[in-house]
């Protein structure tokens, strides 16, 4: 099986790089609770060049106008905070990610903040309406609250959710306002159609900081994580090809690697939610590879890469242009 895989990917991967690579450089980070991580690009740059990198010179990019100076603003919706200035990042990020799609490129989208993960999602889908899409989602947090659900009201813990176009009222905590009621509507219909993934076809790597609300939507949902015990257990080829055949159906995958999937005790602490026990840099990479093996991606995101929480310099973004590098170099 492991040598099926290598070769598939080593055969399919020239198919893929073929499509010109196209940098989304999108600094929003108002979907989360610890501003910083809109310097997150600048420090993928700054990692690139003190390794004598031409990686950014190499291919074109655009930058993806923010609405970062909101954060002076006083939050008023504690609930969703700034979900209307999300929804409108993540109307940019749509726009940018199906232009670039239908350019004939390959969409490499560094973000902030996770929540505009769903601009990406409904980008693809505009790109391609009437393709199935699976999601290989490498992160720590299951970002499948709403709203009602959220104990943070943090944006970022919310794109998977609007996504799958749900509302997790069954395990409803908050009160929530008309207005962010009607904003919600929106970021649940932002895809060319609604819901933009099924649970069916999303797939979580490396999810081990959840809430009770979102255990319950995972396991309601039937939605497969594998936890890092259990890819280092059963091993990575085997759970990558398990991942691929449960997405067999599908015509097109997104990956997005949210850098809280590394274990920060390891790393570093350069991200706004770190948690201990995850993957390593290498795991990574061949996560990343192993589903490329499928020659169906076509869109890759990296988020929330945070230099002003990096106890070791640049560490974390170091370590995320690695990924990077290896994966496109």
């Amino acid at each position: 099986m492991a040598k099926s895989l290598i070769f598939n990917y080593k055969f399919n991967l020239r198919n893929i790089l073929m499509k010109p690579l196209y940098i989304l450089k999108n600094r929003s980070d108002i979907g989360a609770g610890t501003r910083g991580s809109d310097m997150g690009i600048d420090a993928l740059e700054i990692a690139a060049i003190n390794s004598q990198n031409d990686f950014f010179n190499r291919h074109p990019f655009k930058d993806i106008k923010t609405h970062n100076e909101t954060v002076y603003d006083k939050v008023k919706n504690t609930t969703a905070k700034r979900i209307n200035f999300v929804l409108e990042q993540c109307q940019r990020l749509k726009k940018a990610t199906k232009l670039a799609l239908e350019a004939g490129s390959f969409p490499l989208i560094l973000s902030g903040d996770h929540s505009s993960a769903l601009g990406s999602l409904a980008g693809i889908k505009a790109a391609y309406p009437d393709h199935t899409l699976g999601v290989v989602w490498i992160d720590a947090h299951a970002d499948l609250h709403t709203p009602l659900s959220t104990p943070s009201g943090n944006v970022h813990g919310m794109p998977l959710a609007a996504a799958l176009g749900h509302d997790n009222s069954t395990y409803q905590i908050n009160t929530v306002s008309k207005e962010t009621l009607t904003d919600w509507e929106q970021m649940k219909n932002l895809g060319t159609v609604t819901p933009i993934v099924q649970p069916e076809h999303l797939i979580y790597f490396g999810v081990r900081d959840t809430e009770k609300e979102e255990d319950a939507l995972m396991s309601e949902k039937g939605i497969r994580n594998y936890p890092v015990h259990e890819v280092r257990h059963r091993g990575l080829v085997q759970c990558v090809e398990e991942a691929l055949s449960q997405l067999a159906q599908v015509d097109l995958i997104y990956i997005t690697f949210d850098v809280d999937a590394l274990d920060c005790d390891l790393i570093s602490h350069g991200t706004g939610t770190p948690v201990s026990k995850g993957f390593d840099p290498k795991e990574v990479i061949q996560l990343i590879q192993g589903i490329q093996a499928s020659n169906k991606v076509v869109a890759l995101e990296v988020s929330e890469i945070n230099p002003l929480l990096d106890e070791k310099g640049n560490r974390m973004a170091e370590t995320a242009f690695k990924v990077i590098d290896e994966v496109f170099g």
